[in-house]
């Protein structure tokens, strides 16, 4: 199983994929946490009208530190895709198999080295908001870490972006082009399942599902508050009840994916 991972963490780190994501990441951290810490630091935002802008320190440093989470598991979600996607479109699976045969063993190691991966980016991604987030936040006055919660919100985001990894994983697999996979799962999760949770929030059956949509369970596991068309603050789970939910999303599609792999037939 060591090797199997170890494989597996070399097929990423031996080609330019792995270091382009990684200033992408490391980049776009930083330049949200500093849109973010000023814009829900200008008397704008912060004055009485807008009901979903966080309030107090701890809650304005969550949205600070964690805002570039949002192009950020977009990339491990796409390292997800192109993790097994890859090895369809260029025929390496085969080989992969037949270095271990047994395939259960493979998709584990794959699953064990994406949540690595994701781990790694979302270090990248804090080291780059925390840094220049506390700057502009110490220098409008905000305690950065006004509350220990803020270090689990830390913690969690690591977790995040290896769930997404595994998101895109089970994706990879289910939809059989690499092409057609990435841009599928890219848009549902940018564009489509996000603008789905909004309008159900609008009804009042939907008001229950919107919580349990992925992008709604990364937003209570982060903790960030973000409003409707209506400008109020949306409704969400607890932070563990969105990681749970979240972890389930990863659970399936992760299932659904090695099932798929130890059925098909590869040669």
């Amino acid at each position: 199983m060591t090797a199997a991972v170890r494989a597996e963490l070399r097929k990423l780190f031996t080609t330019r994929l792995w270091w382009g994501m990684a200033i992408a990441v490391l980049l776009s951290g930083a330049a949200f946490a500093v849109l973010f810490a000023f814009v829900f630091t200008s008397d704008a935002v912060r004055g009485p009208q807008a009901a979903a802008a966080p309030r107090t320190d701890a809650a304005l440093a969550k949205a600070v530190f964690t805002g570039g989470l949002q192009v950020g598991y977009l990339l491990t979600l796409s390292i997800g895709v192109l993790t097994i996607g890859s090895e369809y479109r260029h025929q390496t699976i085969t080989a992969t198999f037949l270095a271990i045969p047994r395939r259960g063993r493979v998709m584990a190691a794959k699953v064990v080295s994406l949540l690595a991966v994701g781990a790694l980016y979302g270090l990248l991604s804090l080291a780059g908001a925390v840094g220049a987030g506390t700057l502009v936040l110490t220098s409008k006055g905000v305690a950065p870490f006004a509350d220990t919660s803020i270090w689990r919100t830390l913690a969690l985001s690591l977790l995040v972006l290896g769930l997404w990894a595994l998101i895109g994983l089970g994706t990879g697999i289910l939809i059989p082009n690499q092409v057609a996979a990435l841009l599928i799962s890219v848009a549902v999760a940018w564009i489509v399942e996000p603008l789905l949770g909004l309008v159900l929030a609008l009804t009042d059956w939907g008001k229950s599902i919107s919580p349990y949509l992925p992008s709604r369970a990364t937003s209570a596991m982060l903790e960030s508050t973000s409003g409707g068309f209506d400008g109020r603050p949306i409704t969400q789970l607890s932070w563990w009840a969105g990681a749970l939910v979240l972890i389930g999303y990863a659970a399936v599609m992760a299932g659904l994916g090695t099932w798929r792999t130890l059925r098909a037939d590869i040669s």
